[in-house]
């Protein structure tokens, strides 16, 4: 029997909760419940959830601080939920590493789009028999990404990404040499029904570059800038 979708659904509006969850649940997924940051924190970091859906106006610790503590242990699919729309709050929000973002009043069946699409493309939502060979590889100098298993790893080392960092690390290396615009990234990786600011693009390029680089500094030249235009991965020969 397969394992049943977990989310947590923080946010200090209790109506909000019930909202959130009684959608949720319709969809047969397991929902558990915050009402701070704090308390989101603790939980995302004693389980594993499949997706947190996470208001950032909040008590005791706010969205955003909440999203960074967590992106320092869990790569969980993250969604802001909020009533602030402004593109500065947007931005901020996806330097925190979150996935997508919501902004109040929103509708329920949107948030359960949103949650189904970020599950499809959710490593935690792809399981992988330990036994079955993988097929899909894509293989470089420094670089490997196993697509069967959603898995990347750099001389040898295994590189944890957040489900949209590995979305765009694949998308670029699956053309290598081939210069995309942030608008053509926007479309291709951030393709449902989503319409965001383009620097979120660069902000998800150098937070990969950053986990890249941490474990090795070839396989992070490989993301290149192409200044004006937009990036490519480029392929580097020892």
């Amino acid at each position: 029997m397969s394992e049943q979708i977990s989310i947590l659904v923080v946010d200090d509006e209790d109506r909000i909760r019930r909202l959130l969850r009684m959608y949720l649940e319709r969809e047969g997924y397991l929902v558990e419940e915050a009402e701070n940051g704090l308390e989101a924190v603790e939980k995302a970091l004693e389980n594993d959830y499949h997706c947190i859906i996470l208001d950032i106006m909040m008590p005791e610790m706010d969205g955003l601080q909440a999203a960074e503590h967590i992106r320092e242990k869990k790569t969980t699919p993250i969604v802001l939920l909020t009533a602030k729309g402004e593109e500065a709050n947007r931005v901020q929000g996806f330097e925190t590493g979150a996935d997508d973002y919501i902004v109040k009043p929103f509708s329920p069946r949107e948030v359960v789009l949103r949650i189904k699409a970020i599950l499809r493309r959710s490593a935690a939502f792809a399981p992988i028999s330990a036994s079955s060979a993988s097929k899909d590889l894509v293989v470089f100098p420094h670089l490997t990404i196993d697509h069967d298993a959603h898995r990347v790893s750099a001389d040898g080392e295994e590189v944890n990404l957040t489900p949209k960092e590995y979305e765009l690390l694949y998308f670029l290396a699956k053309s290598p040499d081939k210069v995309f615009d942030r608008e053509q990234l926007l479309k291709e990786v951030w393709h449902y029904d989503f319409f965001g600011d383009l620097r979120t693009v660069d902000t998800h390029v150098k937070r990969l570059r950053e986990k890249l680089n941490r474990v090795s500094e070839e396989a992070a030249k490989m993301i290149v800038t192409v200044w004006g235009v937009g990036y490519k991965f480029e392929v580097i020969n020892d």
